[in-house]
């Protein structure tokens, strides 16, 4: 394990100074407000199942009754039509920005009962809603399944990836659309990803010099306010320049990642070591038990008795101190680690004591 996690950060230090940073574009680093995707999600039926559906689940048969009802056929009141072929689903779908009425969609369609499997299914037509309650787009296709789930007689059981969530490619279709708001703001605002006081300042800089000095203002870390004519065509020209404008963004604060479950720990170039002096060691202790059977004499009427027998062995390995020089750089840190053969654990437990010593001036995530 610490071979990987060596390569991995020699790799990242290849890629840190093997070549300078070079600027990027500033649709990159953030999107303009209110040019974004909206979440819809709705309620719908999924039929032509080979008997692995929701037979007993209400909120499918009230949909069956639903469905055929559009029809003229009405289900007499008491009667289950015992849905083995059709399923109740929840179906999601990813709004873009400026989508148009008459535009495709791609969809996901998720069981929400205990159906088997969506294998073979077809999805009725249904509305796909957004947060505010409204019809944005109508879905309806056969289904995509990527799993597959068999059961046996015997009641054994075989499933292949998830067979109860598929896809539909361009499965809805767009009927409404989302004015975006830039048009008619007052000034176009831009939001940065990641907040950050120095790029935020470098992209307000990179407007102004392209657009027209005073054009841009910076609202706070993550956010450039940029004043911008009237109309929609000249807006989404504006946008269209500044997007493209080159920007170097700022170095990454220091920090180290660990992910206590897989045992990755990473650490960006931005790591710096104070004057520290580290030891490391590791004890074990070995309990061997190797109990006697102990025979009594011939004709002396005793039993047979169990002796224990156990044999305690301590070991402890002998590491060198390493020191840190100052401004120990992550060329330092993984020549260290790798001197003393520490593992993921030892290596998070080094770092971990670095920072309380205020050796290591770095933010250590946990994850």
């Amino acid at each position: 394990m610490i071979r990987h996690v060596a390569l991995l950060a020699s790799v990242l230090l290849g890629s840190l100074f093997a070549a300078p940073a070079s600027a990027e574009r500033i649709k990159d680093l953030g999107t303009f407000q209110g040019v974004r995707s909206n979440q819809l999600t709705g309620y719908g039926l999924v039929i032509g199942l080979a008997g692995t559906g929701d037979d007993s689940l209400d909120y499918a048969t009230l949909g069956m009754k639903g469905a055929v009802s559009r029809f003229g056929l009405n289900l007499p009141a008491g009667v289950n039509p015992a849905l083995k072929n059709a399923a109740a689903v929840m179906v999601t779908a990813d709004l873009p920005a400026f989508a148009k009425p008459g535009q495709k969609l791609d969809i996901t369609v998720s069981a929400i009962g205990k159906a088997k499997s969506l294998r073979g299914g077809t999805l009725v037509m249904m509305p796909l809603n957004g947060a505010d309650g409204q019809i944005y787009a109508m879905a309806q296709g056969n289904l995509a399944v990527g799993g597959l789930g068999i059961d046996a007689a015997d009641g054994s059981k075989l499933t292949v990836n998830i067979p109860t969530s598929g896809r539909i490619p361009g499965g809805a279709t767009v009927e409404r659309a989302v004015d975006a708001g830039f048009a008619s703001s007052p000034t176009l605002l831009f939001n940065l990803a990641e907040a950050d006081l120095t790029t935020v300042g470098r992209v307000a800089n990179a407007i102004n010099l392209s657009v027209g000095a005073g054009r841009a203002h910076v609202v706070d870390a993550v956010s450039v306010a940029i004043t911008a004519p009237a109309g929609a065509e000249n807006r989404t020209l504006l946008m269209a320049q500044i997007e493209n404008l080159p920007v170097d963004p700022a170095d990454a604060p220091a920090r180290v990642i660990v992910n206590a479950r897989t045992g990755t720990v990473v650490i960006n170039g931005a790591v710096r070591i104070a004057p520290a002096a580290v030891t490391h060691g590791k004890l074990t202790v070995k309990v061997d038990e190797k109990p006697t059977i102990v025979q009594p004499a011939p004709f002396s009427n005793g039993r047979t008795a169990v002796e224990p027998n156990s044999n305690i062995a301590v070991e402890e390995e002998r590491r060198p101190m390493f020191n840190f020089r100052p401004g120990a750089s992550l060329a330092d840190i993984v020549k260290a680690v790798n001197a003393i053969g520490a593992s993921p654990a030892d290596l998070v437990a080094i770092l971990e004591a670095l920072k309380q010593a205020g050796a290591m001036k770095a933010d250590l995530v946990i994850l």
